[in-house]
């Protein structure tokens, strides 16, 4: 049986109308507004994406002026709803900004990272191209085909209007990209006010237009830029704004560009940072003569040289107005995502409990990925329910499933009614007993390759290894690592810790291939099948897996925002957090923990020679374990002997 979201209320009827009537004619029945249709608590696709209506409204930023150009700043949006809407159907809105729609500049340089100077800002070296990885990850990246991502073909039949907004400095918008600034926030910021008629809007000629078909009720989603966008204009608290789907998305840029007091890469983009990407996204007309001089600044108060934490960081920060979010949160990201790293959605998974947000969290064995690739079918009904319930205000039962879906193998999914999964606590490990032990830094080898063959000498690193575990020893959430270290004759400032774990095995690091199969999601249309291909994951045998990586700029021991340099051969006792993870250690595997200074493909590379002494037996790794069976295992790690048996 089907029924209606919204009673249909008669209109009053005119004074003309009225002397009809009373005279006894009656005026044939007129047709009833256009309606959402809901069958077993979900919308049904009873509207055409093929006659749908699409528009282009550019939208006034208000106070915003990021050009400088003495008028507030405009963002372009792509508008995509039933034709119905003409008709007197009000729609909810699935929003989704972003600064790739125009696509790249292909020619920006990124930094040097091998530092042989005083200055950590040396030459630039050859730049590199985004658009394949977001092409990969599911980022739409197309300006002529502004519709060719999913939510068109599923959504807009279902009774939901779509919306693409291109960032300020990008595409057909004006303004400035400044990555990650309060600017970038209050463009799809102004698009939410539009929609619910508390902002100006103009049609391509210039006539003002206004939102007269949106409920006012909006959901922003995204994967990447487009996903760390949802989570700053969330903190605005801005009306209107019902949900937010980030998708691999940031929720601390300083996180994404540093770590613990030290410059850091993206995974797969060593050298580049805040200016860098405003470069590479700039697209607008005229950007580099109208935006140069602000993105210069970018490059001098990002501080390539410290690393510290600063105001320039702090302003692109959202955990900082994470109090201020209103909308509910479905947080997905991949645990196998070294360009996002993890520790951006477990700290805003945690900020967003502490503050008592409805939310629910997808944890995948993906990398920087969309979940449509992942777990089509799956995806596509709880993300449709997730909308209903938020956008429709349907009552589907949503908010009653498991509030946590964890991939903790290729295929293998678990639900929690919470992540970390209840009764998780801490296990703690000294990495030996009594002397020391020392490595020398060298900046040529991957970790990947320090950390193979643990039980091998090797002057670069220090490894320390578990006994073979005896049951399977499942991690969720952050672990930590203390050292009581001392450094002498080199620069390099770094300690880095890998957690590993050996042992033979099939294993995953996220990347996806196609398998010849496709998965049909929505209507198409010409040009658009609706369909995407499937894919699965990338697995081979290796006999170990890096599982984790922590990083610490020494000199930033105290606090992320102040540089105290360390005095050559003295001992410090060092603390720092390794990226979060939710990660199972097979019986018959040995955990192990691998320190290094540099780490190739994510810090700046210093002149090697740096010697790091090592105190074990002052040293611990800190894992949170989930029992198994009521079970919390005990745990001892210890180096190799010398000589390898």
């Amino acid at each position: 049986m089907r029924s209606r979201t919204a009673k249909l209320l008669a209109p009053a009827l005119p004074l003309a109308v009225i002397t009809t009537l009373a005279a006894g004619t009656v005026p044939p029945a007129a047709a009833p507004p256009p309606a959402i249709v809901v069958e077993d608590g979900a919308t049904q696709p009873v509207f055409s994406r093929a006659d749908a209506i699409v528009e282009t409204v550019f939208v006034e930023v208000a106070g915003v002026d990021s050009d400088a150009d003495g008028a507030p700043d405009r963002v372009a949006v792509d508008i995509m709803r039933p034709r119905e809407t003409e008709r007197g159907l009000k729609v909810p809105v699935i929003l989704e900004a972003s600064p790739y729609y125009a696509g790249g500049n292909d020619d920006v340089a990124f930094h040097d990272v091998d530092i042989d100077g005083e200055d950590a800002r040396a030459m630039p070296t050859t730049a590199r191209d985004k658009l394949k990885m977001l092409r990969e990850a599911g980022v739409t990246a197309d300006a002529a085909e502004p519709f060719d991502g999913y939510y068109d073909n599923y959504f807009v039949p279902r009774g939901y209007a779509v919306a693409l907004v291109e960032s300020l400095g990008t595409g057909r918008s004006t303004g400035c990209p400044t990555t990650g600034d309060r600017n970038e926030t209050l463009g799809p910021k102004a698009v939410i006010d539009w929609l619910n008629g508390r902002a100006r809007g103009f049609s391509p000629d210039g006539t003002p237009v206004r939102a007269d078909w949106s409920t006012g009720n909006v959901g922003m989603i995204g994967v990447s830029y487009n996903g760390t966008l949802p989570n700053a204009v969330a903190t605005t608290g801005v009306k209107g704004l019902k949900t937010i789907v980030p998708i691999a998305a940031i929720s601390s840029w300083y996180d994404y560009y540093r770590a613990n007091g030290g410059v850091l890469a993206p995974g797969g983009y060593q050298g580049e940072d805040a200016d860098v990407l405003a470069r590479y996204v700039l697209t607008r007309e005229n950007g580099r003569q109208v935006c140069g001089d602000l993105i210069d600044r970018i490059e001098q108060e990002q501080d390539r040289t410290t690393g510290d934490y600063s105001p320039f960081w702090d302003a692109r920060n959202y955990l900082n107005d994470v109090r201020n979010v209103r909308a509910s949160v479905f947080l997905v990201h991949g645990l196998n995502d070294w360009n996002v790293k993890t520790k951006q959605a477990a700290q805003w998974w945690h900020a967003l409990q502490r503050n008592g947000v409805p939310r629910k969290i997808w944890l995948s064995q993906g990398a920087h990925t969309s979940p449509l690739n992942v777990r089509p079918e799956e995806w596509m009904r709880q993300l449709h329910a997730w909308f209903d319930h938020w956008l429709h205000g349907i009552r589907n039962g949503i908010m009653r499933e498991p509030q946590a879906d964890v991939e903790i193998a290729p295929g293998r999914w678990v639900t929690h009614r919470s992540w970390p999964p209840p009764g998780t606590l801490p296990l703690s490990a000294p990495l030996g007993r009594k002397g020391t032990d020392a490595f020398t830094d060298q900046r040529t080898r991957t970790a990947q390759e320090l950390a193979a063959a643990p039980e091998t000498p090797d002057d670069n690193r220090l490894a320390y290894l578990s006994p073979v575990l005896e049951h399977d020893v499942r991690i969720s959430g952050t672990p930590t690592i203390e050292v009581r270290a001392s450094f002498t004759d080199g620069r390099s400032p770094y300690l880095t810790a890998l957690l590993v774990d050996y042992g033979t095995d099939t294993r995953t690091d996220g990347a996806l291939r196609r398998t010849g199969e496709e998965y049909c999601y929505g209507e198409g249309v010409p040009g658009d099948t609706g369909c995407v291909p499937r894919y699965e994951y990338v697995t081979a045998e290796a006999p170990f897996k890096i599982v984790s990586r922590g990083w610490l700029d020494v000199r930033n021991r105290h606090r992320p925002d102040r540089t105290d340099p360390i005095t050559p051969g003295r001992a410090y006792d060092f603390r720092w957090d390794l990226q979060p993870q939710d990660y199972v250690f097979k019986a018959g595997h040995r955990i192990g923990v691998v320190l290094i200074s540099t780490d190739y493909e994510y810090t700046l590379r210093y002149p090697p020679g740096t010697r790091v002494t090592v105190w074990p037996g002052r040293s611990r790794l800190h894992l949170p374990v989930t029992p198994d069976g009521g079970r919390v295992p005990r745990l001892t790690l210890s180096a190799p002997p010398a000589d390898g048996g």
